[in-house]
């Protein structure tokens, strides 16, 4: 496995940027199903975490970092660079997760 540093940062102490190689970016796109809305309706009347979201939420948000990053890897990126993520609703039920940050190679 390649290494790869990936940071919120803009910049990595001691290492000089020699190439801007373009932003990369990894997405996916996940649904709710009926067994989650029935316990998340039953948590927005009593209160509390939906663990179900959050653990799906969790699996996006993993997904999509992966995807950026093996696409930093297949350009030869050194690092990726202020990295971000979004989420945006595509249809009723379903979101978006975005991971995106620039690669750069250093010396």
């Amino acid at each position: 496995m390649e290494k790869i540093i990936v940071t919120t940062t803009d910049n990595i102490p001691g290492k000089e940027i020699t190439e801007i190689l373009g932003v990369v970016r990894g997405s996916t796109v996940r649904a709710r199903n009926i067994g989650r809305d029935i316990g998340a309706g039953l948590k927005s009347i009593i209160g509390g975490e939906v663990k179900t979201y959050t653990e799906m939420t969790k699996n996006a948000r993993d997904e999509a970092y992966n995807r950026m990053v093996n696409e930093g890897i297949s350009l030869g990126a050194d690092a990726i660079l202020n990295v971000r993520f979004a989420t945006s609703m595509v249809m009723a039920g379903a979101a978006e997760m975005l991971a995106y940050g620039t690669a750069i190679k250093f010396r």
